[in-house]
């Protein structure tokens, strides 16, 4: 078995939801040590993201890291945190900013404890600024950033993503820099605090929209499927009752489409012969591509696509992605084999690393799971001492 790339990396993770956890679940795939800092009896409200009983969001964005059931709000436990924070690499926290300094725990004393320690604070609006003390959630920043107003059709309201999109995205934000704080400590010595909102992180995704607006006067706006840059790119239904996604962003690509699909003579035609001219005649584009389309089912489409090397794609729902075979191919689902569901499959660890590759090598964890053991190897508790702490309420197990 290879050598994970991130072994012997601390780190601790006080955050909670899913920018935290998804970007401790990059360092804990590639083999950092994260211990989740939980409230006992609470936990990570992941943990209640359930359908019925099962508690999903939670086996698959806790994997790979060790629960420690901690009450940082009593003195005990802020001792035995810092003692950990001496001992760690990365410390990750999401709490609204101040909450911390309420605690008697400000970034300032992690950094008297460790010189060396890296500090991800992670916050929906930023650690200053007027919003800094707003409470927020991925659906907020989604929502003030422009994201939502440029989501849905014309003459509908504005589109929040169905997932925690700001979320997930501000979490891979996270891990790249913790790591890049990372090679830096280890270069200089030095430890630093990362600043990192969700509100920077999703709209750094979303184009030149400020400098378009300030040079043109003009910014995206619910526009259905389309896209202002290039035509035809839509859904489009097919014969058989399915759909299919084109994306001609190439004029060569237009090109092989018509050809292929009998609409060869809009090259002639001056409403369609340019991908400006297709964008500015955006409904007439679709409405004569759609018809064209609409004579296939999506199967015959895809041949013919793949064989004339045009970009299509088949608009799955989840249990078609399941059972591709391309999915089955690139191993883009890995199963874990759980003891009460049995095998289930979750996203493999990304990226793919030829020498260094992730593995997943538990689900996440009881809540407390590791309290012990941690205790025990880490601080060096005795056992009879953490069954104090635990009749104290200072430590869950």
């Amino acid at each position: 078995m290879k050598r994970a790339a991130l072994t012997g990396v601390k780190v601790l993770d006080l955050s909670r939801l899913v920018a935290g956890n998804m970007a401790t679940l990059q360092l804990a795939d590639f083999g950092a040590d994260v211990i989740k800092v939980e409230q006992p009896k609470v936990g990570d409200p992941l943990r209640q993201w359930r359908k019925g009983n099962l508690d999903l969001w939670w086996r698959e964005y806790g994997r790979n890291k060790r629960s420690l059931a901690l009450n940082i709000k009593t003195q005990r436990g802020q001792e035995l945190l810092l003692s950990l924070v001496r001992r760690a690499d990365i410390l990750v926290e999401n709490f609204v900013p101040g909450k911390l300094e309420e605690l008697g725990l400000p970034h300032c004393r992690f950094l008297i404890e460790n010189s060396r320690l890296v500090i991800l604070s992670i916050s929906a609006w930023g650690q200053d600024g007027p919003y800094r003390n707003r409470p927020g959630f991925g659906t907020l920043v989604e929502a003030t950033s422009g994201l939502a107003s440029m989501l849905g059709f014309a003459d509908g309201p504005p589109t929040l993503p169905p997932i925690p999109m700001a979320d997930m995205i501000t979490g891979i934000y996270g891990a790249f820099s913790a790591l890049t704080a990372l090679r830096h400590r280890d270069a200089t010595g030095e430890g630093q605090i990362i600043d990192l909102s969700l509100l920077e992180a999703i709209y750094s995704v979303l184009g030149p929209v400020a400098a378009e607006y300030e040079r043109t006067g003009r910014y995206p706006k619910r526009n259905g499927n389309r896209s202002t840059n290039s035509s035809p790119r839509n859904t489009y239904p097919t014969s058989d009752g399915k759909w299919i996604a084109l994306s001609a962003s190439t004029p060569k690509m237009a090109e092989k489409l018509f050809q292929l699909t009998g609409l060869g003579d809009l090259l002639d035609d001056e409403r369609f012969a340019t991908n400006e001219a297709r964008v500015r005649n955006g409904d007439e584009t679709d409405r004569i591509v759609a018809d064209a389309l609409g004579k296939f089912t999506l199967d015959e489409l895809m041949r013919r696509f793949d064989e004339a090397g045009v970009a299509g794609a088949p608009v799955y729902e989840v249990p078609d992605f399941v059972t591709d075979p391309h999915v089955k191919a690139r191993g883009i689902l890995a199963e874990f084999d759980d003891p009460e569901l049995g095998a289930y499959r979750m996203h493999a660890p990304l990226p793919r690393m030829s020498a260094t590759p992730g593995r997943i090598r538990a689900q996440g964890p009881r809540l407390g799971e590791h309290s012990a053991a941690i205790l025990e190897e880490s601080l060096g508790l005795t056992p009879q001492e953490i069954l104090s702490l635990a009749r104290e309420g200072v430590v869950g197990q």
